[in-house]
């Protein structure tokens, strides 16, 4: 694969209308939401969870790739075929999460490092023949009036170079992944400060590394107050003031930029879409989305579990994908809203955490 065919693959996973659905939680994780909602977990429940998601009837109108946990990618659908097959006989692109996680920092007990680079080349090797064609790689970076620190900061932006480097070797498209989490007090203000510091970081690290820009995507968050801020800015103010950050330290060169949803409920994740996409002035890139929760919680509420549901819960995943696909290109309304407000916000999410 050249840096055009990386290009190409870059541009399918931004297609206008479009964007990615992460479904990369591990299974601790997916396990304490299950735990939630009363559902057991074991392998064959997350298998039908994943599944569901994956053949939802039309989301391949408004899914272009979907991001994989290493447990999922190896399991069969219940037709017995590869579940990354169940994706790509609708045109919808694999995609594979290969961090480790997130770990403490030494000297830093207060900030993470995300590890995973030991052995990274054999299992990006691995997962390109069974058919993914992009990875995913996620920094964590806490914010208060002192952190992040400058160790922090450079440390994940290296790790974030040498992943996409070697992925890009390895024929997969990276996507770069650096979150400044939500959890907090810190104003909108300090918010951009944060992100544009590390933005800035990456972007030398990725130049460092011999990265090439046309064949990745990042995966940032939005610029917005910490949970705790007493002043919750505006939709139209997080749009411009994360468009501004994005201007001034994403190169050009990127194809595209696709929002992490980083704890925001599901419309409201819809809504910074949108409203970003409908600012006026230059985008050199497309923006879109690769949301996890935002997508995911509706159809989990509906499924519950019960094989009974499981239209249900394809049915909820189409229509956030709808919604988040008009948003992509600036047309979502609230008239394209269902009426359920419980499943915006269910009790269930609260406190949950990506990987």
């Amino acid at each position: 694969m050249t840096s055009d065919d990386l290009e190409s693959v870059a541009l399918t996973l931004v297609a206008k209308g479009k964007g990615i659905l992460a479904a990369d939680e591990t299974v601790p994780t997916l396990t304490k939401r299950f735990n939630t909602l009363g559902i057991q977990s074991t392998e064959q429940s997350r298998r039908t969870y994943r599944e569901m998601l994956f053949t939802s009837p039309g989301a391949a109108e408004f899914i272009s790739g979907v991001i994989m946990y290493d447990e999922t990618i190896r399991q069969k659908s219940s037709g017995g075929a590869p579940l990354a097959e169940a994706l790509t006989v609708q045109g919808i692109l694999p995609g594979i999460k290969v961090d480790t996680g997130a770990k403490s920092l030494a000297g830093s007990p207060d900030e993470t490092v995300t590890e995973g680079l030991d052995g990274l080349r054999d299992r990006l090797s691995e997962y390109r023949t069974m058919g993914a064609h992009f990875a995913k790689w996620r920094a964590v970076i806490h914010v208060t009036d002192a952190l992040p620190s400058s160790a922090c900061v450079s440390a994940n932006a290296h790790a974030l170079a040498r992943y996409a480097s070697l992925c890009q070797e390895q024929k997969l498209v990276p996507i770069v992944e650096p979150e400044v989490l939500m959890e907090g007090a810190h104003t909108i203000e300090r918010c951009e400060e944060v992100t544009g510091i590390v933005l800035h970081a990456v972007y030398n690290a990725l130049f460092d590394q011999g990265v090439k820009l046309k064949g990745m995507l990042l995966k940032p968050n939005m610029v917005v107050a910490g949970k705790a801020c007493k002043r919750q800015p505006a939709v139209e103010e997080a749009a411009t003031v994360t468009l501004r950050c994005l201007r001034r330290h994403v190169p050009a060169a990127v194809p595209g930029i696709v929002f992490l949803s980083g704890g925001q409920t599901a419309r409201l994740a819809t809504a910074h879409l949108n409203a970003i996409n409908q600012l006026s002035g230059p985008k050199p890139w497309k923006i879109s989305f690769s949301y996890g929760r935002a997508l995911q919680d509706p159809a989990l509420e509906a499924w519950h579990g019960r094989d009974e549901n499981l239209a249900a819960g394809r049915s909820a995943l189409y229509h956030r994908a709808s919604c988040n696909g008009a948003a992509s290109v600036g047309k979502y309304t609230d008239d394209m809203e269902l009426q359920s407000v419980s499943a915006d916000d269910p009790p269930h999410r609260r406190g949950w955490r990506d990987d």
